[in-house]
């Protein structure tokens, strides 16, 4: 089997993308500031951000899937004023350029780039972040490809979990629908040793729901009783808030599901 390097691989979805890759005998590399013993594939410790470590972590790699992502929104599981203004581009751009410039020195065969559905109308700073890697990707000499997804259902639980304490919780009406990072793993996975290259089919979850229901879902799961407040925004403002629907793939595992399993992971945990 190819040998095969993995950025991000210690995140949510970088995990799934491990666990798979390994089960369908690859040959895994994750390159990261820090290994996971838990884990089982080659350690290349280094940082995306400075490159260190990463012109030896390419050494006899055929395929590159590029995972790594730096969003502060994420990290913390909320939006702060200062990500209104700014986001940091050290692993989005510089690092995806300088990833891109050494997987040339290393005949690369294939690069595949995670990215976010939407990102053209997105008004963070992160959103422009992000877009400016997919240029530096689209750029590129290498055989490349890249996938977008819909936000991930542990970021939109973060968001939920965020305002559970408030008495009234605005939520958009605006309809999108996000996805969970085991259905993303799988298609990435796929994309990796199809054979095919360039912009693939966007992946997002099976249900168009707007932020409300998804809200009332999750309140359901959580047996938490507070009122919704529902905020009309016009498709632009939506889009702009990161509210998209995916029009290509769909995953299986659905919010209901994932909240059902997410409840019975805590029980076990407790």
């Amino acid at each position: 089997m190819s040998l095969v390097l993995l950025t991000g691989g210690t995140g949510h979805l970088g995990q799934d993308i491990v666990t798979r890759l390994v089960s369908a005998g690859h040959r895994v590399r994750v390159f990261a500031r820090s290994q996971r013993p838990s884990m089982r594939v080659e350690w290349a410790i280094g940082d995306l951000a400075t490159g260190e470590g990463l012109q030896a972590a390419l050494q006899d790699v055929d395929t590159v899937i590029n995972a790594a992502t730096c969003s502060p929104i994420a990290q913390r599981g909320g939006i702060r004023p200062v990500d209104f203004f700014k986001s940091p581009a050290a692993v989005d751009v510089e690092g995806t350029e300088r990833l891109l410039a050494l997987c040339g020195q290393a005949s690369v065969q294939h690069f595949l780039h995670v990215s976010i559905v939407g990102l053209e109308d997105a008004s963070l700073p992160y959103a422009r972040v992000k877009l400016a890697g997919e240029h530096l990707v689209r750029n590129s000499p290498l055989p490349w490809s890249i996938v977008r997804a819909t936000p991930f259902y542990y970021l939109l639980e973060s968001m939920m979990a965020g305002v559970a304490w408030l008495p009234v919780w605005p939520m958009p009406t605006t309809i999108f629908n996000p996805v969970d990072t085991s259905d993303v793993a799988d298609y990435l996975v796929r994309c990796a040793f199809d054979g095919e290259r360039g912009e693939r089919a966007e992946i997002g979850g099976p249900d168009d729901l707007s932020c409300v229901a998804f809200a009332r879902q999750y309140q359901k799961a959580r047996g938490l009783r507070r009122t919704i407040l529902s905020l009309h925004l016009s498709d632009a403002t939506g889009r702009g808030m990161g509210f998209v629907a995916s029009r290509g793939v769909r995953g299986r595992l659905t919010w209901r599901d994932w909240l059902d399993r997410r409840h019975a992971e805590n029980r076990a945990a407790a």
